[in-house]
Order: C-alpha cells, then structure tokens, then sequence
C-alpha cells in the first residue's frame, strides 16, 4: 500500500538514529517511556489519522464552513475526527500523567501530530490552537484562571484561539484599537474588531476561550502598551458551570484559497458594551506572554507546511511510478511500450527537489522539537540555556524556510502530474491551496527574516549564532572522517564561512546605525541562513545514511542510498546557488530600497 501521510521508514530513521529519541528515556522525566511506548503512540495517530481525519480532506475543502444564524456551520465529518484526537489523549500528549497526558517527549508528540497535519490540515488547526492556548494560560494565568479555563481546556471541553490581527492594523500590533476598560471588579469591557481569527467560531467545544491582545485606558504607545485577556464565548460561573453568551459577536467569515475546513473569522467584541475579559499577566505586558503561542505556532505553521509538501511529495511519487508515459531519450523505437514516468531525468529532478526540501525540512521541525525538550528536561541548566538559545535563534527558520520551499515542492508535485495535477480530481491542488498559506500564517517573510536579522543573531552577544555556527562545524569534522561525504561537505563549510563573513558586517551597519540599508534584502539572508540550516541538517542525515549503507541489510540500503542521493542533490545544487544571493547582500545593493513609488 503506498504511503501518502509520511514515511515510517524515514520518521524512524530520524528519531531513532538521527534525533536518538531513545536517549531521552534516560532522564527522569519521560523515565516510564520506551521505544515501544513511543512507536505504540505513533501507531496511534496514524490510525486516526487514517481513519477520522483523511476522508472527509477533500470534502471539508468543497464544502467550507457556512456562516448560518450568526454561527459557523461545519460539516458533521470534524466532530468525529476531533473527538477521536481528544479521547487518545492527544491534546495533552506533552502534559503530566497525573494530569491525563501522556508525559511525551516534544520530539514524540510532534511526530504523532505530524500525520493528523499530513491528513487534515483545516481540521487539525482546531487542537492545535487550543494547545496553544492552554499552554498560555498554564504560563501566565493565576490559579482561578487555570481553574475555571484550563482544566476545561486540558479535558478537551472547551477550545482556544488567539486574536490579534485587526483590520486596520495587520501584522502590525503596535497599531491595534481593541481597548479594555476596568470595570470595577477585577474584569474588564473589551470593544473592537479582530479578523482572520481560526477557529473563532465552531460548535466543537462547549465553549471557545479567546486570547486577545487589547490596550488599557494608560497604556503607553506601541508594543509595550499591549496587554492580554482571557475573552471566552461563554461566560464561566465561579462553581465551573456555563453561564451566558458573552458579548462577542461572529460578524463573518472569510472564505479562503486553502485551509477551508478551518473557520476563518471575523469577530467584533463589545458591540452591546458588554464584552467580559480577564486580565492575563501583568498590565501592558501582552506581547510577551503572546510571544509564547506567537513562537509555538510559528514552529507547528512550519511543520504544518512540511506535511502537506511530504503528502504531495509521496503522492506525486506513487504517481510517477504508475504513469506510464513516452520513451527514453535514447530509445528511438516509437512501438517499444511507454515506459512510467519515474525513468525521466526530468522528473527525477523534480523528486529528488521534493524529497530534500521535505526530509531536510522535516528533519529540522523534528529537531526544534528536540530542543524543545532540552530546554525542560536537559541535565543542567546551562544545557538548558543552550537549547533555549539555540530554539529562538532557529524559529524563524522552522516557520519560514518550510512555508516556502515545501510550498515549491508542491508546486513540482503538481508539474509531475501535469494536467491532472491542475485538476481537483487529484489531491496535490488542494495541498498547494493549503500550503499556501502558511508563508503568510504567523508572520510573512519579511516578518521572519526581520526577526531573525534584525533581532535573534545579536541575541544575548550572539550565542545562539555562535552555538550553531560550532554544531555545524563539529557536523562537518565527523562527515571529514567519510572520504565519500567530502563533495557534500565542501560546499557547505565555503557558504557558511562566507556567510559568517556577511553576518558580521551586516551587524556591524546595525550597531552604527545603518538600519535601512542592513536590513534592506533581510529576506534574502534568510533564505541563505535557511540554506545553510537545511544543508547541515542533510549532512547530518547524510552520515548516518553513510553508516546504514555499511551495516544495513539489503531491504534498508535503498532508502540509506536514496538519503546521500537528496543529500547530495541540496547540498550540490542547492548551496552553491547561494553564492549569488550573498554577493548581492555583500555589496548592500539598494534596487529594491531606492525604488520610489511613483517609478512603478
């Protein structure tokens, strides 16, 4: 039976000997797991995945939710598939046994949520958003908070968004309007608009619980005058029960190009002046606490693009090797039989490009999540500093490099169908559509590459960059010791040296005030830095491919030799091209910063 989720082959291959998950049953924490356990889980979310979550893909997409009544209508086929993701306890895969969680490593559970993202994007959005949210409010929320809101929450009772985005304002929070006024007691009356909420409004849940960025009457201009509330749908009484509709309104939805089965909402709060919020942390200190579900969505946007480029990847591959079409270049005998389509060069080409930007972004999704765990269960502190270092510094690559490349690897899975790639009677349109969005979703391009230039690199003095800059290198010295990983190394340590070059002066415009000019082809250095991440992940994969191609049995040597060979397709197609971006971002060329409106 063909794979169209991912590959077990290649998730075992990078948890257990590249990620080494089993290693981390050695610390107390996840001391009760075993591979077993770990593989039992995994199995788990397959069969759902399989079973609750990829029929009804194609259907939630031709027949998005419906604005009914003031509203959102879904088709019946989500409650199913939601419910069955609650009662395997895989919303609180990552909490405490005595809490009902499974006590899973990040690592582990991020695989498990890997195929329910590969079989449904639109309706995996929902637990996602809520696990967010409740990590929020755990985080930053005081005890009646966690009483009243996360525990229903945890028990899979009530569901969670993040509302930030404004009509006016966009990505840019500082600008946003929702004001929140004390009302005497302790609450507050929030008034405004938010849109482009998820899962603002469904009937899933017996309530929503709204995280909401809004401003309070004092607050300073900016980012630093943004504070955080707890909005629900449904009022909460102090004994736990529901009490009545809380004055938020669904005043619409959007009707997207992809991720249909995710309601995308426009809610107004406040329009009868009474719309109750719970402050969430410290006043003006919204932005902070929202960073925390802002950086862990980032990182499930990124491994949410990465599935539908894999499920597209392994669709159009099984395609290639049923589609019988044409003759070799060198066959020149018109009644020989066409031959599948897997034996053109072209369209190998177009595989193997598929296969590294989804393994080698897939492997780093699985790596942040490794980190993940590090920075909670690391022996010591300073371990834990350096995981913590080193996840902030890679975040936006996790979110951006994935939202664009296996966005491309969707495109080429589409080329290899050809026309039936453009029709909807195939799946990998709808794959395209979906993994649309996420270059968009949680921060653009621009967003990402800003963050990472103009604020993650100099970092506490830069060791995050340092950090990785020795990883990297200590990558390199063990592939040294393989003469056949020498071309795929080569490349790799000439654009990272180059980089380390450009990096430095970049900074350096930065710290003496040259703001516009070093920060003017951002995107384009987070493409390469992406690159050169990407690329010390594939020679990574590429040593252990080395070493299974010496001790593996005759049924693993293909995949161990299918690794080097997407190794070595990025590592020698890929990062070379790399050159010419840098040289542009050496000669801090300005054709894009000195174009004048007027001139279009």
């Amino acid at each position: 039976m063909p794979e169209t989720l991912l590959s077990p082959r290649n998730l075992a291959f990078e948890l257990y000997e590249v990620l080494n998950a089993e290693a981390l049953t050695q610390r107390p924490r996840f001391a009760e797991h075993s591979r077993e356990t770990f593989d039992a889980a995994l199995a788990t979310a397959r069969t759902i995945a399989e079973k609750f979550f990829a029929p009804h893909n194609r259907k939630a997409d031709e027949n998005e939710p419906r604005y009914v009544d003031g509203r959102a209508e879904l088709i019946p086929e989500v409650k199913p598939a939601v419910d069955a993701f609650l009662e395997a306890g895989f919303l609180n895969a990552n909490r405490d046994f005595e809490v009902g969680g499974m006590q899973l490593p990040s690592l582990v559970s991020q695989a498990c949520f890997a195929h329910f993202q590969a079989a449904n994007a639109g309706t995996t959005a929902y637990p996602f958003l809520t696990m967010g949210a409740a990590n929020l409010i755990e985080s930053f929320g005081t005890e009646e908070q966690k009483r009243l809101y996360l525990q229903p929450m945890i028990e899979g009772r009530y569901f969670g968004t993040m509302a930030l985005t404004e009509p006016h304002a966009g990505s840019s929070l500082a600008d946003i309007r929702t004001r929140a006024e004390p009302a005497g007691d302790g609450t507050y009356r929030l008034k405004g608009n938010k849109i482009f909420i998820s899962g603002g409004d469904h009937e899933l849940s017996e309530n929503i619980v709204h995280m909401v960025l809004a401003k309070l009457p004092d607050a300073p201009p900016g980012v630093k005058g943004i504070s955080l509330f707890i909005v629900p749908k449904y009022l909460v009484n102090h004994d736990g029960s529901r009490g009545p509709r809380n004055d938020v309104l669904l005043a619409g939805l959007f009707h997207k190009m992809g991720w249909r089965g995710t309601t995308s909402t426009a809610l107004n709060f406040g329009d009868n002046g009474q719309c109750v919020g719970y402050l969430v942390g410290q006043p003006h200190q919204g932005l902070a606490c929202m960073f925390q579900m802002m950086n862990e969505a980032r990182i499930g946007v990124g491994m949410g693009a990465v599935m539908l480029g894999y499920a597209g990847y392994l669709y159009s591959l099984e395609y290639a090797r049923q589609r019988p079409q044409g003759r070799l270049v060198d066959n020149k005998d018109p009644q020989s039989p066409a031959v599948p389509i897997i034996e053109h060069t072209d369209v190998k080409r177009m595989l193997l490009a598929q296969k590294a930007y989804v393994e080698g972004a897939f492997d780093l999704g699985l790596y942040a999540a490794r980190l993940f765990d590090d920075t909670h269960t690391a022996s010591d502190e300073n371990a834990r500093k350096q995981a913590q270092e080193l996840l902030d510094l890679l975040t936006p690559i996790v979110k951006s490099w994935p939202s664009a490349f296996c966005l491309k690897a969707n495109e080429l899975a589409i080329q290899i169908l050809g026309g039936h790639g453009y029709t909807r009677e195939y799946p990998v349109e709808q794959y395209y559509r979906d993994n649309r969005l996420n270059p968009i979703h949680e921060g653009t391009e621009g967003i990402q590459s800003l963050d990472l230039l103009g604020r993650k690199l100099a970092q506490n003095n830069g060791a995050g960059l340092k950090q990785l800059i020795r990883l990297i290198a200590a990558t390199a010295e063990r592939a040294s010791h393989h003469p056949g990983l020498d071309t795929l190394r080569q490349p790799l340590e000439q654009l990272v040296n180059r980089l380390q070059s450009v990096t430095l002066a970049l900074l350096g415009d930065l710290a003496q005030g040259k703001v516009a000019g070093a920060l003017a082809n951002s995107a384009l250095y987070l493409k390469v830095f992406g690159h050169c991440v990407i690329g010390w992940r594939w020679l990574e994969q590429a040593i252990h491919a080395e070493l299974g191609v010496l001790d593996s049995n005759p049924a693993d040597r293909d995949f161990y030799l299918g690794k080097l060979q997407a190794a070595r397709y990025f590592l020698t197609w890929e990062i070379p091209a790399c050159h010419n971006d840098l040289a542009l971002l050496e000669a801090r060329d300005d054709t894009c910063l000195a174009m004048q409106d007027g001139w279009f």
